[in-house]
């Protein structure tokens, strides 16, 4: 009997171009007038510093920004950047320069899910922060009141069973338990090592969708818990 629901974000929860062609661009033209009007800030400068740390350099914080928008530019999956990234992000929800994307019946069945009484989580590469602003500010309303946790990949990588498994210690509960759902197949097999069960979400977009052993389904509607 399924317990718990872990649901990734992009591809899963919430359109891919939203993410790629929404929040990238926006955190790539702000970030350099974010970091110079920013930077002073605790928060802020610590993931500046942890960025330095990360690609191993000494430069200065203009030379720092060439090097975070390359990472953006190759979808790099680092903490510091995330962080950064959640902030300006932070700043354009509270503007009103777009609203996070959720697809209906993502939405419809977490509050059923919830309403049953299952445990939800988000398990994605974008930090904790970034995930609950694209759940609060939806157009059906401020959703993070449905989850219990929001993991990042301070807990590991995605495609690594470890992470799962630390997962798992969190919400202790058994593995068979807890079920993860995504739309790729490397996460998909990485949970399944570690025990879970899984669906893959194969929503039509993007390049096509190898499921390998797990079951597809087409939206949230499909997936039997």
């Amino acid at each position: 009997m399924v317990r718990a629901i872990v649901t990734d974000i992009e591809g899963t929860t919430t359109s891919l171009s939203f993410v790629k062609d929404v929040l990238f661009p926006y955190s790539t033209r702000h970030l350099p007038g974010f970091v110079r009007a920013q930077g002073h800030r605790p928060e802020v400068r610590r993931l500046l510093d942890e960025a330095r740390k990360v690609a191993g350099m000494d430069g200065d914080d203009e030379q720092l920004v060439g090097v975070l928008l390359r990472w953006i530019e190759t979808d790099q999956k680092l903490a510091p950047l995330k962080g950064l990234q959640g902030l300006i992000w932070e700043e354009g929800y509270r503007q009103g320069a777009f609203q996070g994307h959720v697809y209906e019946d993502a939405a419809r069945w977490l509050r059923e899910w919830h309403k049953q009484g299952l445990r939800l989580s988000v398990y994605s590469s974008g930090s904790e922060h970034a995930q609950r602003l694209i759940f609060g500010h939806t157009p059906f309303g401020n959703l993070t009141p449905l989850f219990s946790g929001f993991f990042d990949t301070r807990v590991g990588g995605k495609k690594e069973s470890t992470s799962y498994a630390a997962i798992i210690r969190e919400l202790k509960l058994p593995a068979e338990e807890v079920l993860f759902l995504s739309d790729v197949r490397e996460e998909l097999d990485a949970a399944c090592a570690a025990g879970l069960r899984t669906w893959c979400l194969v929503r039509g977009e993007g390049p096509q969708v190898d499921a390998g052993p797990h079951p597809v389904a087409r939206s949230f509607d499909e997936v039997r818990p």
